[in-house]
C-alpha cells in the first residue's frame, strides 16, 4: 500500500525532474497557497505590474495621445499574432478585441451570412452558459433556431438546415477535452460551419486550428494565458472566410481607414475586420506583458506535465480518498483540470480555501482543480489531495459526503 510519505517522496522527485519548473519562478505567487484557480484567473506574471505602470506613467502619461499612432491602435492585431502560435495559426488570422461574449456574437452572425438559407444552429449541449445564451439572441435576431446537441452527436445530427456548430473544445465542468479535427471534418462534410470556443483549452493543450481546418474560434485570455481579470478575448477567422466574414458589429475600430470618418462603412480586409469599438489599451498592454512567460515555452512539454500533473491527482486520490468520484476522463481524452464529486461542493471548497488550497465549484457538485503546467506543482497536487481527506475524515460523523456520488 502506497503512504502520504510514498507520495511526498514521489511528488518531490516528479518536481525536480520537471523541465517547466523554473516557470513557476516567473510568476507572483503566495508560498503558503496552492493554486488551483487557474482555469478561471491566471496567476499574474511578475514582470506585469511593473510593465503596466510604465504604459501609465511613459505613454499614457509621457506622451499622452501620441501613444495612438505610436503602437496602441495597432496592439489588437500585434498582441493577436503572439496568441496565434499557441492556438496553431498561422499570421493573419487572429484578433484581440473585446470579450468572450461579444466575439461569440460576431461570429455566429457572421456564420449564419456565410451560410445563407441554412435556418439552424447547434450548440454544445454541455456549453458553458454564455455560448447558449448568445446563440439564443442571435437566433432570435436572425430569424434562426438553435438545437442543443452533444458535441459527439453533431455530426450524424447537423444536416442541410445546419449554419454553424458551435462547441467547447474542453467542457468546463467535467475537464472532458473534444477532438476538434475529427468533429470538424464531420461537420464539414454537412457543410456546416465550426464555431470552437478555446476558453479552457488555449494555454493548456497545443490547439491546432488551421490544421484542424477549424472555420472560426473564440477564447478568453484572463485563464491560461494569465492575461488578468477582464482581460480583452480573440477571434480566429480561417483566412479562406476573411474576405466573406461580415460582422455585425460594424464599429470604426473595424473600418478600412477608422480615420477617414466617412460615412459608410468599409470593413478592413484582414483580421482587423474583427474589431468593432476602441480597444482597452491597459488591459490589452497587460496581456502583451503577460503573454512574455510564453517566451520558448515548447507546447509538446506543456501538454506532457498537464496530463501527468493530472495522472499524479488520480493516483493520490486513488490512495487516498476511498470512494471518491472524478468527473474527468483518465485517459487524454481531457484539459489541464480534475473535477470531482462532492455533496456538498461549496462548502468543501470554501474549507479548502480557508486552508490555503485555492480552487472552484460548480454546482450542483463539482471542486473543480485547475491544473497550470507552467506554475501547478506535483507537491501541490498532494496537497490538494492530502487536504480533501482530511476535511472528509473531520466530515465522516456529520456524513458530509464528500467524495460521495
Amino acid at each position: 500500500m502506497t503512504t502520504v510519505t510514498d507520495l511526498v517522496a514521489e511528488a518531490a522527485a516528479l518536481d525536480a525532474a520537471d523541465p517547466l519548473a523554473h516557470k513557476r519562478n516567473e510568476f507572483d505567487l503566495d508560498a503558503g497557497v496552492a493554486y488551483f484557480d487557474g482555469n478561471s484567473l491566471g496567476a499574474p506574471p511578475k514582470h506585469v505590474a511593473d510593465r503596466v505602470a510604465a504604459v501609465v506613467r511613459e505613454q499614457w502619461g509621457g506622451r499622452l495621445i501620441r501613444s495612438w499612432s505610436e503602437g496602441w491602435w495597432e496592439a489588437p492585431v500585434r498582441v493577436g499574432e503572439r496568441i496565434a502560435p499557441l492556438v496553431g495559426a498561422a499570421p493573419g488570422q487572429l484578433v484581440v478585441a473585446d470579450s468572450t461574449s461579444v466575439n461569440l456574437f460576431k461570429a455566429l452572425v457572421a456564420a449564419t451570412r456565410l451560410r445563407p438559407g441554412r435556418d439552424e444552429i447547434l450548440v454544445d449541449a454541455d456549453t458553458f452558459p454564455t455560448d447558449g445564451y448568445i446563440a439564443d439572441e442571435v437566433a432570435r435576431l436572425t430569424g434562426r433556431t438553435v438545437r442543443r446537441v452533444v458535441a459527439e452527436d453533431m455530426p450524424r445530427e447537423a444536416g442541410e438546415r445546419t449554419a454553424v456548430a458551435l462547441i467547447n473544445h474542453v467542457d468546463y465542468v467535467t475537464g472532458r477535452a473534444h477532438d476538434m479535427a475529427t468533429l470538424t471534418g464531420a461537420l464539414h462534410r454537412t457543410g456546416a460551419l465550426v464555431l470552437w470556443d478555446l476558453c479552457h483549452s488555449v494555454g493548456a493543450l497545443p490547439v491546432e486550428v488551421d490544421a484542424a481546418g477549424v472555420d472560426l474560434a473564440v477564447g478568453c485570455t484572463y485563464k491560461f494565458l494569465n492575461g488578468g481579470p477582464g482581460a480583452p478575448a480573440f477571434l480566429y477567422v480561417a483566412t479562406k472566410w476573411l474576405d466573406g466574414f461580415e460582422q455585425p458589429l460594424a464599429g470604426w475600430a473595424g473600418d478600412s481607414d477608422p480615420f477617414a470618418m466617412r460615412g459608410a462603412y468599409e470593413a478592413n480586409a484582414g483580421i482587423a475586420r474583427g474589431r468593432a469599438g476602441t480597444p482597452d489599451i491597459l488591459s490589452l498592454l497587460a496581456l502583451d506583458a503577460a503573454l512574455d512567460v510564453w517566451d520558448g515555452v515548447d507546447r509538446g512539454l506543456l501538454r506532457a506535465k498537464g496530463l501527468a500533473l493530472g495522472e499524479f491527482f488520480f493516483r493520490c486520490a486513488d490512495e487516498l480518498l476511498d470512494g471518491a468520484t472524478i468527473a474527468t476522463p483518465r485517459d487524454e481524452d481531457r484539459g489541464h483540470q480534475i473535477s470531482v464529486i462532492d455533496e456538498d461542493a461549496a462548502k468543501t471548497m470554501a474549507a479548502l480555501i480557508e486552508r490555503g488550497v485555492i480552487g472552484d465549484f460548480r454546482p450542483p457538485n463539482v471542486l473543480r482543480f485547475g491544473l497550470a503546467p507552467l506554475y501547478t506543482t506535483y507537491g501541490e497536487v498532494l496537497r490538494a489531495v492530502t487536504t480533501l481527506r482530511e476535511l472528509r475524515h473531520r466530515n465522516d460523523e456529520s456524513d458530509s459526503g464528500i467524495g460521495g456520488k
